[in-house]
């Protein structure tokens, strides 16, 4: 449905469903969905209140062919910046992407085509990551004669390891398929359409407790930066908080009772 708090958005399609599922859609298929500035200042103001505006889960996919082609080297090669001008413009993107990890709503990233440089730094700030067959993920600026600013060394790092990220960005090595998932750039793969399992995926998520997915969709991401005993101490904390909210009796209730549904394997 639409929404008027998002009508003067311009480089994001933002649409609310009636589960409190956002779906978020980069929207410069032109450009395949390359990050300019405008772009980026969008995203910092949309995940700054997402779970303030009630948002219950976030679909992140882009419109056209591709998910995101990365900076909008076009722009980034017209605007001539100094040195301080660039730091400024990957200070930015970090805080968006912060938001988008440490926000507390989960966020499902529908990929497809090209997911490279900026693109992929965006997509490993999601919590979620749905690829179908077209999708190739790749940071190619070692070919370009830049570096990534965008969170590529920490999250992409975390995801596939130091050696193999250093790799890609090096050798400029695409990755596809199967062979993506077993290292960890998504989670699941689909013949079909990713935004369709991504949708499935978020509504699955947004019917957890808010609370719930607050904790999971943040402190996890604050307790894997601490030392093991600090985040022994927070995960009780937080485990304190989130496990006595009353509006987890009725869930609790339901396992005790036998009513609930139980955890049963896939086959």
């Amino acid at each position: 449905m639409t929404d008027a708090r998002f009508d003067d958005y311009t480089n994001l399609a933002i649409e609310m469903r009636d589960n409190g599922v956002a779906i978020l859609t980069l929207d410069r298929p032109a450009k395949r969905n390359a990050l300019d500035v405008a772009t980026i200042d969008e995203l910092v103001r949309f995940f700054s209140s997402a779970h303030r505006d009630g948002v219950r889960a976030v679909v992140l996919t882009g419109a056209g062919d591709h998910f995101c082609a990365g900076l909008d080297l076009v722009e980034h090669w017209k605007a001539d910046r100094s040195p301080d001008e660039f730091m400024h413009v990957c200070l930015r993107w970090h805080e968006a992407f912060n938001k988008m990890e440490y926000g507390g709503v989960p966020v499902i990233a529908a990929l497809k085509g090209a997911v490279v440089g900026g693109g992929l730094e965006l997509a490993s700030a999601a919590h979620v990551r749905v690829m179908d067959q077209s999708t190739y993920f790749a940071l190619p600026e070692g070919q370009r004669g830049i570096f990534t600013g965008g969170g590529a060394t920490i999250r992409v790092s975390d995801l596939i390891g130091k050696s193999r990220m250093i790799d890609m960005i090096l050798m400029g090595r695409v990755y596809q398929g199967q062979e993506a998932v077993d290292l960890g750039l998504a989670q699941y793969i689909t013949d079909g359409s990713s935004f369709d399992m991504a949708v499935e995926l978020a509504d699955r998520a947004a019917a957890n407790l808010p609370l719930t997915n607050f904790a999971i969709c943040s402190a996890v991401s604050h307790l894997n930066n601490m030392s093991a005993m600090d985040a022994a101490y927070a995960e009780a904390v937080v485990a304190g908080v989130v496990n006595t909210q009353p509006a987890a009796r009725e869930r609790l209730e339901a396992f005790a009772n036998k009513t609930g549904a139980r955890v049963r394997p896939n086959n």
